[in-house]
């Protein structure tokens, strides 16, 4: 048995075990002794589009792309829900869901600011905000920002607009118009709620890979050459779960909220906005069941997942010459052959009362340790670009602001080892959805599925911040892209307090 086997099996030890429970404590919003109990269910539907007017500096690579004419819209979808009876509100969320690549903890804090004012009936700290992880929307960095917190990982991925483009919205103005339109999403949906029914199942469906390449060596990399002779295998397993939530109104499938467990990343590099494989999927669901439906998508954890084919590439693009289909449009198709599936079977079972329950827990987990060594490099690399940065090409420009940010972090976590992370756990009857910040290993979802007390379990990555990869010990141990602490705020240890922390807010939802 290796060595990461037998670390994983072991349980956690008994100091770690003590930390969790010490540094997550709960706020007002915490679990408490009572009962739960059914209620009538309310919800309301809203869209608004976020497709800046202007060009705008797009996100996810290491170089400045600067968006032409968009592909597709970018929008975000909001749901709000509430269970209310005879004694008044029993629960409530709110769930926004973004086509960007990351959704940064000061973006919720002013959304949450805005809605609080138009909503004093509602607790904003249930106000929920998730992102897709498309490659091909606006950078949500400025290059011109100040106050940059060191475990603020987005802040280290910021792009230079050229000085020859002049009408460019820059990312601080984007972030203004994104905030007023997540909180105009929100506030309209609350303010939309009527009766309903809810209903969920379990479907299945074939997008996601993982995209670490394992040798023989040892050694992982990121979209590693799997036709080279030293490749050994892929370093983990996928999820095929798709988790499907219904909304309903007299019979009539009004929005569907859809976990699928894979980035909307089919395409990455292109000079255009695009929500990618979402776009296709609402219009194909939105020409099966209804001109009119509200799709809300979720990326369930999959930090070392993505739809890119690695593995069998002939024989996929073969299928898709066949179909004559873009892959973008192929997992839409697939998408909703995979709803259909259990569409009928949800319908049977559309019910009006539902037991909802909402917590919203701050846990502190350690960050990820910057190491003298590495405290070192980047020092180097940060003087020796200090004096020259409108000279460095895109990729050393990045690299010189992880660089700072390395820096800067080797001297917070002496006095602040702790990254703040917000988890929202969620319960609708025998299914619950679990939010995280991280661009999560699916590992540890596993974990927390199958430790779970739900039926069904939603693990969702992606949501109230943005602090990159939680990598696994094996995973550390290849080393790559993802799996580095250039790339992450927190490390393997702070990924399975994560997993402490998440069941055991999820145990006080039964």
């Amino acid at each position: 048995m290796s060595n990461e086997s037998s670390r994983t099996m072991n349980p956690l030890p008994v100091c770690l075990l003590l930390y969790c429970w010490l540094c997550c404590v709960p706020n007002a919003s915490a679990a408490t002794s009572a009962k739960p109990r059914p209620g009538p269910l309310s919800f309301g539907w809203a869209t608004e589009t976020i497709t800046p007017p202007k060009p705008v500096a797009i996100g996810g690579q290491y170089h400045t792309r600067i968006s032409g004419e968009g592909h597709d819209p970018l929008t975000v979808t909001a749901l709000a829900i509430e269970t209310r009876d005879s004694e008044g509100t029993i629960d409530q969320a709110i769930w926004v869901s973004c086509d960007l690549v990351g959704v940064r903890k000061r973006s919720v804090d002013a959304v949450r600011k805005l809605v609080g004012q138009s909503l004093p009936d509602f607790d904003i700290r249930k106000l929920v905000i998730s992102a897709t992880h498309t490659h091909t929307a606006p950078s949500i960095t400025d290059a011109n920002e100040t106050d940059l917190h060191p475990y603020d990982f987005a802040g280290s991925w910021a792009y230079r607009i050229p000085a020859d483009q002049k009408d460019i919205m820059h990312p601080s103005e984007f972030l203004s118009y994104l905030e007023q339109q997540i909180a105009t999403a929100a506030v309209k949906a609350w303010k939309q709620r009527q009766p309903g029914e809810f209903s969920s199942a379990l479907s299945h469906v074939s997008v996601a890979r993982n995209r670490r390449a394992v040798f023989f060596d040892g050694t992982a990399r990121l979209y590693g050459d799997t036709q080279d002779p030293g490749f050994s295998h892929t370093e983990g397993a996928s999820d095929d779960s798709l988790d499907t939530l219904f909304f309903w109104r007299g019979g009539k499938l009004i929005g569907m909220v859809l976990t699928l467990y894979c980035p909307s990343q089919s395409m990455e590099g292109e000079l255009y906005l695009s929500a990618d494989f979402w776009h296709d999927a609402r219009l194909a669901l939105r020409e099966k069941f209804s001109a009119n439906l509200f799709v809300l998508p979720l990326t369930g954890a999959s930090g070392d997942q993505s739809p890119h084919i690695q593995v069998g590439k002939a024989a996929e693009q073969g299928m898709l010459k066949r179909r004559q289909l873009e892959y973008r449009q192929e997992i839409g198709r697939r998408l909703v052959q995979s709803v259909s599936d259990v569409t009928e079977l949800a319908r049977k079972t559309a019910r009006p009362e539902v037991i909802m329950q909402h917590r919203v827990e701050d846990v502190n987990l350690p960050v990820w340790k910057v190491s003298e060594q590495r405290f070192a490099e980047a020092s180097k690399l940060l003087a020796a670009g200090q004096n020259r940065l409108n000279d460095l090409p895109s990729p050393d420009y990045i690299q010189w602001r992880v660089s700072r940010t390395m820096v800067a972090r080797y001297h917070l976590q002496k006095t602040d080892p702790y990254y703040r992370t917000e988890i929202h756990v969620l319960r609708f009857d025998d299914l619950a959805l679990a939010t995280n910040p991280f661009e999560l290993f699916n590992d540890y979802s596993s974990r927390i599925k199958a430790r779970s007390p739900a039926k069904q379990t939603s693990v969702v990555q992606l949501t109230a911040d943005c602090p990159a990869y939680l990598p696994t010990e094996r995973a550390v141990q290849g080393g790559g892209y993802s799996a580095r602490i250039d790339d992450g705020v927190v490390g393997p240890e702070g990924g399975r307090l994560l997993v402490e922390a998440t069941v055991r807010l999820l145990k006080t939802l039964w």
